[in-house]
């Protein structure tokens, strides 16, 4: 089974052995490592858009030395306990390379259900280092401000520090199906900017209201931490202060060789309301 649509068309996407074809002709070759490029030429933001071949690979390496390991079983705690059904399908917008997904579904199985799990980033780099990993879950290049996914097609919907862009997410969710989201909360990383900044901040609260969700509550999950060595660089590479850090910052943190920060992750629950929503906890 796939979710997946032409983004042509929008006519839905069958898989063969070796591309997702829809019923007008269009064809997408699947690459060697499993995954489609759903993004149009007309839909790219940039030459190279989302993280480089570099910066996946920090990411894939902090990530997978555990640091963020809190966060990754608070989310999978969650989708266990707001899941209506044993099955449920799952889509990541904007999956990275894969580690949260990766581990979900692992988490998921282990507990008896048996999802069916879907991704996507923008990022082809990304995509392909999640494809080539984990390769039980379908994995797409694809943009959140034009999902190329069925209308009402997920029972979940992840969106871990991705754009949120409410229309998309809510089309693709079926009705009252559940929208998490994990936010950075107020002192994430704050360790983190003492260093690049001489005026570090906190981060502003997002709680907010989207338009066809009712909010149903948010789950902080915090931890201190202690980063060292070439791990300090794979975080920063992977955090949005990377892009606008002026070079005093970046040297300041180049002499670092022991970061102690905090962090945390807030994560916010809606559920998709509206028409046809009535008797969908059943």
């Amino acid at each position: 089974m796939t979710i997946f649509t032409c983004p042509v068309c929008g006519e839905k996407l069958d898989r063969l052995d070796k591309a997702y074809v829809c019923k007008n002709g269009h064809s997408y070759d699947l690459a060697g490592e499993g995954y489609v490029h759903l993004l149009p030429p007309n839909k790219m933001h940039a030459k190279v858009p989302g993280d480089n071949q570099e910066m996946t690979a920090s990411r894939r390496r902090f990530l997978e030395s555990g640091a963020y390991r809190l966060f990754s079983d608070k989310l999978n705690e969650l989708v266990r306990a707001y899941s209506r059904t044993k099955s449920p399908i799952i889509l990541d917008a904007g999956c990275g390379e894969g580690y949260y997904t990766g581990r979900l579904r692992e988490d998921l199985f282990f507990h008896g259900f048996t999802p069916q799990v879907f991704g996507f980033d923008i990022s082809k780099f990304a995509v392909k280092a999640a494809a080539k990993k984990y390769k039980a879950i379908s994995f797409a290049v694809a943009s959140s401000f034009g999902i190329p996914v069925s209308d009402g097609a997920a029972d979940f919907v992840l969106d871990v520090f991705a754009p949120v862009v409410e229309s998309e997410l809510s089309r693709v969710l079926k009705p009252g199906g559940t929208l998490v989201l994990a936010v950075p909360g107020r002192r994430h990383l704050y360790g983190l900017k003492e260093i690049l900044y001489d005026e570090p901040y906190e981060n502003e609260s997002f709680e907010a209201d989207y338009s066809g969700f009712a909010f149903i509550g948010c789950v902080p999950a915090q931890t201190d931490a202690v980063i060292s060595g070439a791990l300090i660089q794979d975080l920063f590479a992977m955090t949005p202060y990377f892009y606008k850090t002026g070079a005093e910052g970046v040297q300041r943190l180049k002499q670092v060789r022991t970061l102690e920060t905090h962090l945390e992750f807030d994560f916010l629950i809606y559920e998709k309301v509206g028409e046809n929503c009535a008797g969908a906890k059943s």
